[in-house]
């Protein structure tokens, strides 16, 4: 897989070393590797397909930039925020796409649009989604280090349509939420509308 060493400078101005540097400074060393993870599998979905491997590498690496933020943070910046304050009911996992974004927006000063966007969608998906935001749900989801039931059946289906994969990641996180009895963020619901029931 080709590593992407430098970025457009109207990308970010970051070298690929100072960017890495931020984001480690952010997040726990597990979470650093699953990034990188998830960058090497979202360049390989994008090969030989019509999307900007700049952007993609960018929002991969970053994509859980806010992760490991304290949750006091978060809650602040959500309610003075333009956010949905639905999101106060469910925690750092739903939290952390949206904040994410603007986080990487202020401190990375990384403002293109679809980025941001891959970011902001990676957790719950929507029920419309550009190709860079299927790359990122679908790669933070099959990346090398997963390990649980069903990933490998994930990644054949990955290898053949990028679609197929948001339908299999929506339906099989629900499932897995519903079995757990956690609570289900309303836009994950809308999410499984549109790619697993088609409506």
């Amino acid at each position: 897989m080709t590593v992407i060493t430098k970025w457009s400078s109207d990308l970010t101005t970051l070298s690929r070393v100072e960017l890495l540097e931020k984001i480690r400074a952010q997040i726990n060393e597990r979470r650093f590797a699953h990034v990188l993870r998830v960058e090497e599998k979202a360049l390989e979905l994008a090969q030989d397909k019509n999307v900007n491997l700049e952007k993609v590498s960018l929002a991969a690496l970053c994509h859980d930039y806010a992760k490991d933020r304290p949750d006091e943070e978060m809650i602040a910046r959500i309610k003075a925020g333009d956010y949905d304050q639905e999101m106060l009911k469910f925690g750092s996992a739903i939290w952390h796409g949206d904040v994410g974004a603007e986080l990487v927006s202020e401190e990375l000063g990384i403002n293109d649009a679809e980025i941001l966007n891959a970011i902001r969608l990676h957790t719950v998906g929507a029920s419309e989604m550009s190709l860079l935001e299927k790359i990122i749900y679908v790669a933070d989801y099959t990346e090398a280090g997963r390990d649980f039931p069903g990933v490998e059946e994930a990644r054949q289906i990955t290898a053949v349509d990028l679609d197929e994969a948001v339908s299999f990641a929506t339906k099989h996180t629900l499932q897995h939420l519903i079995e757990t009895n956690q609570k289900i963020y309303p836009k994950t619901l809308t999410t499984y509308n549109r790619w697993v029931a088609k409506l």
